[in-house]
This record gives structure tokens, C-alpha cells and sequence, in this order.
């Protein structure tokens, strides 16, 4: 165990708190940051911002930025940066309504704003999960994330030196410090979960391909133990790096491995591991695009991948891998150490702005018991704002755990200028915008969705971008959206609210105001988060919303929303119906007579989407209506691709706005 080190307070003396030798003050009434009818905090109306690049700066560079940023708008939002090459942050510029100063350095603002700070709180580069802590004290200081380094460099003082303080191998250890000593001086009314690191991928890096399966495969069917020579990399470095990638992208089946076995020099084993086991520890060199699944395998989709590092004796002259892989694989190798890992820096002027509590938690084990002890701390409907650990498995097992206690979740660990966007002030209208009619006719009447809406920084980024495409607006598109943009980010909300296209119908992401199973929330909370949804749903003009609920028990697939979910719904909300999340499109029920209709989601892209759908009507006889709420990927798709397969989409097809669609379901279920 780490030896602990007393922390002292620059400036002199100071009380106690919990071993740090710090004082901390009074934590702000949540009235003092946002008015009572918010659920999430604003901090005025930012009239002129200093605005700078940081797409280019080392992730510590931006941790300094970021949670000054936070000190400083929580006063009043002058701080404004762009993270990233494509510049969506600097299209949401001129919504702001602020004046502007452009800066070539953004570190030079330091030196401008250090007289707001009390100083630094100097994390410990060889304990991540120190970043979360010094950003849980940056908030109730006052001050700024720094290492030793940059406090020098920048002329800040110290308030809190966590270096030696914590573990590294004790995370549990770590957070309940937190808890104990730092939880009753943070607000109450949001919890934020952030990871401490982030990975990054080095520059000039040279693969060598050793495999790549090229069809579309995602039923194990071309699962086998596969040979693999890496003996060619031996010469290169003192260690080998094995990158396992999807080899089709586009529809979200990437390798999948059992197991990994690395011999030397014609026979002696070096490596032998089960994915997500101890034994995988020591040579994972980088997991954070993929999950472990149920089976024992790990596995990547899309642009995820994951590397393991072998280093060999020197002298080794031959090495060889034999790998369980399956599905569509993409394998390659390098001696150069393909990332590095730095401080996750985003979001956190939100979280400092806000004096939140700022950790993360896997939800399993452990540390989803301590999760639990957090969420029991807090009250219903309070916002935990970011994500969780371990991928699809821990977003299941994170929003499950949070509902149970009744807690919804926030997306947004990637939310940038939160602090900025929150205070912006829009006209949202709350008028459901009028509806096409169609004529009842015997027809398959399809609503496509896109889906993602819950998460902030996908309405902020990835939408942003898909938004903007010429081609949206040629068919009828559901476009999940959050309904707390009003509060934390209304002027995006508006933007989408005002460009939309006549075929384009914003409608609430998983499950309304924030992303939650219902059918896990308690008998005694589960009116107050429908309630919230309601004030929120009538505060934004939506009365559709696509929704979650808990997995069955064996986890292939979800539970439909019950009598006691959906009397919640209808009771609290102007829901006129909810699409939610089946995969299958078999769903279909009114449950205290709220129409649910299950999603059907085919792979693919357009053409093999199309097929899908082909192949689930083959039943239908052409006699009645038939209704299919279509989802659509939304990291995958464009507004070209959904255009393209309504071209390819004929009779008996009939593409609707999702209002439309729902109003023809009731009137068919009335002539029935």
C-alpha cells in the first residue's frame, strides 16, 4: 500500500479533511447554481467568450484547460474551446450569442485566469483514478487538475498534492475516500462519471496485415483456431503488438476471440490466456474498444479494436500465435506501441462548474456495490452525468444499477463547453409540429429511427454532422433526440427544433428525461421519473419517445413495458406512443392502452436492410395493415443511406413520420 502523505494547503495551516490537510468550504445550495425547475445546472448567459483550439494538446494540457474553464464559467462562462479537427464545437459558436476572442495559444489563458484559481490540485500520474478525485477537489477548491510540472510552469500554487495519496491497485480504496470525505461538501443533484484516462493513438505507426476474413459473417459460422507467424516482427523491437479489428465496420460483427496461445522458438509457451481473465491482464495492452462477452470472448465493433503486447526473450528467433477468432476479423501487427494513455479531460468544467462528485466505477462486483452506495445517497431523478466502464456490459449493468436506485442517466462524458452551452438562452417551441396525413390504406407502413438521441455529445457532435447532410430530408426520419438539451444545451436543441424539414420529427432518446429501464426503477420513484419526463416532454413539443427496459434474465433480449411502466407513462406524460428497443420487430401491445411497438433492426447498409425487411413480412398476406418501426444506426448511417433504401424500398412499403405512423396504427386497431 502507498504511503500516505500530508497534503497541505498553500497559504498556511488548515483543517483537516479526511488525512488531506485541507479546508473545504460550504458546498453552494443547488438553488444557487440553477433555478429549481432545472434538473441539470446552468450558469448564465455568456456575453463574451475567449475562444481557443485545443484539438492538439496532450490530454494534461486539456485536463488544465478544462477544469479552469469550469472555475471560470461558474462564475460567469468566458472560457470556450474546440476539441476536435472537424471544428463542430466552432459551429455551435455563433449560437451562443456571445462576442468573441480568438487565441492562438490556449494555454496562455492560464496565465490570464489564474487570479480566479486558488491554485492547483496535483494529481497522481501512476494513479488514474487520482484525475477523478483532483477533479472532484478542483471543484470544491476552486482550483485546477495540474501535474508538479505544470503548476511550476504555470505559476500556480499547490492547494492539494495527491501524488502518493491513493493506490493504484485499490480503485475501491480510492472512491471510498471520496465518498466518505469529499461527498457531503459536493451538490447532491448530480453525480458525474468520467473515466480517469483516456487512449490515444501514436502517429506513424506501420502495420503488417496477417489476416482479414472479407465476408460478412456474424453467426461463429468460420470460427477456428488460426495460426498466426510473427516472426517477421521480431527484428523490430523489443516487444510485438497484435491488433484485432472489424473488418466490416459497417454493421457491427467484428472479431470475436476465445482464446490465445503465443509459442517461442518452435514449441515453449509464453502466453496462454482466456479473454477476461486474470491471465489476459498481463498482455492486454490496450482493451478500451472492446468488450468481454458472455462466452468468455472478447470482441470489437465498428471502429473499436484491441492490441496485446508479447515480448519475447531476446534471441527469440521464430514466434507463433494460435488464436480462437471468429466473425469478421481484421489481424495485424507492429513492434511500435501503437497508443498512449492520457487524463480524460473532457466534461469536466461541467462537473467542476457544478462541485459534483466525479468517479468511475465498474458496475459489477465491488465496485458496483460501492456504485450502489452512491446512488442510495442521493435522491430520485437525480442525474448521473457521463458513462460507465466495460463498454455494452457496463452500460446495461451501469444504467440498470442507476434505475434501480432511481437514477437516470446522462450520456455525456464527451459534452464539451457544457458550461457555455447550458447557459445559452433559445425559444424552444412546445408545439407538436403538425402531422401529415396518409389514407388508411393495406399497406407495410415502416418508421425509421435514428437512434443515440440520449446522449448529449452525440447531439452535439456525430448528430450535428449527419444533421447538416444535404440529403436529410428527402424521406420521413424519426430523429432521437434529448429532451434535457433545454436545459443543458437549448440552443443545440433549438437548432435542430428550427432547421427541420417537414419529413424530420425530433422525438425523445432512452426513456425520456435521461436514458433508463423503467421496468427496474422502485414502485416508489418510478411516477416522479415519469412526471420529470412529462414536464420535460411538454416543455419541448415531443409526445413519442423510444425507449429501454431492463434485459430478460438469460440476456438475449428485453422486457416489454408492463401495466405498471405503462400506466406511469400515461398517467405523467403526452405520450401518444412509445417504439421500444427489440431488435426483432415482433412487439407489438397497449399495455394500460399505451400503443408500444417494438424496433426491427436489420444489418447492414441499405441494400441488405432492405432485404431484411423483405424477409420479416413473409408472412404478411396483404389483407390488413402491417406496421415495422425500423432503427438505424446511427454511427454508421447517413441521411444518404436512409434515402437510398427508401429508393430501394417499393410496394408494399410506405415510409411515415413517426406521429403518422402511431396514428395510423390506432385507427387500424379501431376498424380491426
Amino acid at each position: 500500500m502507498v504511503s500516505r502523505r500530508t497534503l497541505l494547503q498553500a497559504g498556511g495551516a488548515a483543517l483537516a479533511a479526511g488525512g488531506l490537510g485541507i479546508s473545504l468550504p460550504n458546498q453552494a445550495d443547488a438553488s444557487e447554481i440553477g433555478a429549481a425547475a432545472r434538473l441539470l445546472p446552468s450558469f448564465g448567459r455568456p456575453a463574451h467568450l475567449d475562444v481557443a483550439d485545443v484539438s492538439s494538446l496532450h490530454g494534461d494540457d486539456q485536463l488544465l484547460l478544462t477544469t479552469l474553464q469550469g472555475v471560470v464559467n461558474r462564475r460567469a462562462p468566458r472560457l470556450y474551446f474546440n476539441f476536435d479537427a472537424g471544428e463542430v464545437d466552432l459551429r455551435w459558436l455563433p449560437g451562443t450569442g456571445a462576442s468573441v476572442t480568438r487565441h492562438g495559444s490556449a494555454l496562455d489563458l492560464v496565465a490570464r485566469y489564474r487570479g480566479e484559481t486558488r491554485g492547483a490540485i496535483l494529481h497522481d500520474p501512476a494513479v488514474p483514478d487520482s484525475v477523478n478525485v483532483a477533479t472532484t477537489l478542483a471543484g470544491l477548491e476552486n482550483a485546477v487538475v495540474a501535474t508538479a510540472g505544470q503548476a511550476r510552469e504555470h505559476r500556480l500554487r499547490t492547494v492539494a498534492d495527491l501524488r502518493g495519496r491513493f493506490d493504484a491497485d485499490d480503485v475501491l480504496a480510492t472512491y471510498r475516500w471520496q465518498l466518505d470525505h469529499l461527498f457531503p461538501r459536493c451538490t447532491h443533484a448530480l453525480l458525474a462519471g468520467l473515466p480517469p484516462t483516456r487512449t490515444v493513438r501514436a502517429e506513424g505507426v506501420r502495420w503488417r496485415e496477417i489476416a482479414r476474413e472479407t465476408r460478412r459473417v456474424r453467426d461463429a459460422s468460420n470460427r477456428q483456431v488460426r495460426t498466426f507467424d510473427l516472426s517477421a516482427e521480431l527484428s523490430g523491437g523489443d516487444a510485438v503488438y497484435l491488433r484485432f479489428q472489424d473488418s466490416l465496420p459497417d454493421d457491427g460483427w467484428g472479431a470475436s476471440v476465445g482464446s490465445v496461445e503465443v509459442t517461442a522458438d518452435g514449441g515453449r509457451v509464453i502466453a496462454s490466456f482466456t479473454p477476461g481473465t486474470p491471465a489476459e491482464v498481463p498482455y492486454l495492452f490496450d482493451g478500451s474498444g472492446s468488450s468481454v462477452g458472455d462466452n468468455a470472448n472478447r470482441f470489437c465493433d465498428g471502429g473499436g479494436s484491441f492490441v496485446y503486447r508479447f515480448a519475447p526473450e531476446a534471441g527469440t528467433r521464430q514466434l507463433s500465435v494460435e488464436v480462437d477468432v471468429w466473425n469478421q476479423f481484421l489481424v495485424s501487427a507492429t513492434t511500435t506501441a501503437p497508443t498512449r494513455v492520457e487524463p480524460f479531460p473532457y466534461f469536466r468544467d461541467y462537473a467542476v462548474a457544478s462541485r459534483a462528485m466525479v468517479l468511475w466505477l465498474p458496475p459489477s462486483g465491488d465496485t458496483g456495490a460501492l456504485l450502489d452506495e452512491v446512488f442510495d445517497r442521493v435522491e430520485p431523478t437525480t442525474p448521473y452525468a457521463g458513462w460507465f466502464s466495460d463498454d455494452v456490459a457496463g452500460e446495461w449493468g451501469g444504467v440498470d444499477r442507476a434505475s434501480r436506485h432511481g437514477v437516470e442517466v446522462v450520456p455525456a462524458d464527451f459534452y464539451m463547453n457544457g458550461t457555455v452551452h447550458a447557459g445559452v438562452p433559445a425559444k424552444i417551441s412546445d408545439k407538436v409540429p403538425p402531422r401529415p396525413k396518409a389514407a388508411l390504406r393495406n399497406r407495410v407502413y415502416l418508421t425509421l429511427t435514428v437512434g443515440e438521441g440520449d446522449n448529449i455529445q452525440y447531439c452535439q457532435r456525430r448528430m450535428r454532422d449527419i444533421w447538416d447532410d444535404p440529403k436529410r430530408g428527402l424521406v420521413p426520419v424519426n430523429w432521437t433526440i434529448s429532451p434535457l438539451l433545454a436545459d443543458i444545451g437549448p440552443a443545440l436543441l433549438a437548432y435542430y427544433r428550427t432547421t427541420a424539414t417537414d419529413n424530420d420529427l425530433l422525438i425523445a432518446g432512452p426513456s425520456g428525461a435521461g436514458y433508463t429501464y423503467p421496468g427496474s426503477w422502485p414502485e416508489s420513484a418510478l411516477d416522479a421519473y415519469t412526471a420529470l419526463t412529462g414536464r420535460f416532454l411538454r416543455r419541448t413539443g415531443m409526445d413519442l419517445v423510444y425507449a429501454y427496459n431492463p434485459r430478460t434474465p438469460t440476456g438475449d433480449g428485453w422486457i416489454p413495458f408492463d401495466e405498471r411502466v405503462a400506466r406511469s407513462y400515461r398517467e405523467n406524460t403526452p405520450l401518444r406512443g412509445v417504439i421500444q428497443s427489440w431488435e426483432t420487430g415482433d412487439l407489438r401491445a397497449r399495455p394500460a392502452g399505451l400503443p408500444v411497438i417494438g424496433n426491427f433492426f436489420p444489418q447492414g447498409k441499405a441494400a441488405e436492410y432492405r432485404d431484411g425487411l423483405v424477409r420479416h413480412i413473409e408472412g404478411w398476406d396483404g389483407t390488413a395493415p402491417l406496421f415495422v418501426a425500423g432503427a438505424v444506426n446511427a454511427w454508421s448511417w447517413t441521411p444518404g443511406d436512409i434515402a437510398e433504401l427508401c429508393d430501394l424500398l417499393g410496394d408494399p412499403f410506405e415510409v411515415v413520420r413517426g406521429d403518422t405512423f402511431f396514428d395510423l396504427m390506432e385507427r387500424a386497431g379501431r376498424s380491426a
